[in-house]
């Protein structure tokens, strides 16, 4: 199933789209500045709207610090709860409530691939929502113990 994913990182709007899947719709607050590490501008859920086919959702990005967990997004979309986690440097798994139904993977460029587990019905929503977290948030992280090596090779001269 193909998803076309429209992203405008600077305006704060994503939309993803394709024949036969809902069209999915992630806006950032008119007006607000774009963070320059989160491809639709920002984590704060106060500053963004989810919509799936007009109807309403409910999107809560955690903060983005130290652990892989604290990158994951969440989403529930008419009673579903789909979560977005990273699980290596690249790729972050989609969980729709609670279980794994693919993995994605994103560079916050505008576009999204899905590797989606075999033996697990996928639905059209599905798609449609994982592309756009993955498209909206991008994917993977570095482990805890990795970031903070960094950081502390940072803080020694």
């Amino acid at each position: 199933m193909y998803a076309q994913i429209d992203l405008d990182g600077r305006a704060g709007t994503l939309r993803v789209s394709g024949h036969g899947m809902p069209t999915v719709d992630l806006v950032r607050k008119p007006g607000t500045e774009p963070d320059r590490h989160t491809p639709i501008g920002t984590r704060r859920p106060d500053l963004l709207t989810l919509t799936v086919d007009g109807v309403g959702a409910r999107i809560r990005p955690a903060r983005g610090r130290l652990s892989r967990r604290s990158y994951r997004v969440d989403a529930t979309v008419d009673g579903v709860t789909y979560r977005l986690v990273p699980c290596s440097h690249q790729e972050s798994r989609l969980l729709r409530d609670g279980r794994r139904i693919g993995a994605l993977e994103s560079a916050g460029d505008g576009r999204a691939d899905a590797d989606w587990d075999e033996g697990v019905p996928v639905e059209p929503r599905d798609v449609a929502v994982g592309t756009a977290l993955a498209a909206a948030f991008g994917t993977g992280a570095a482990p805890w113990w990795e970031t903070a090596a960094d950081v502390i090779g940072e803080l020694i001269p």
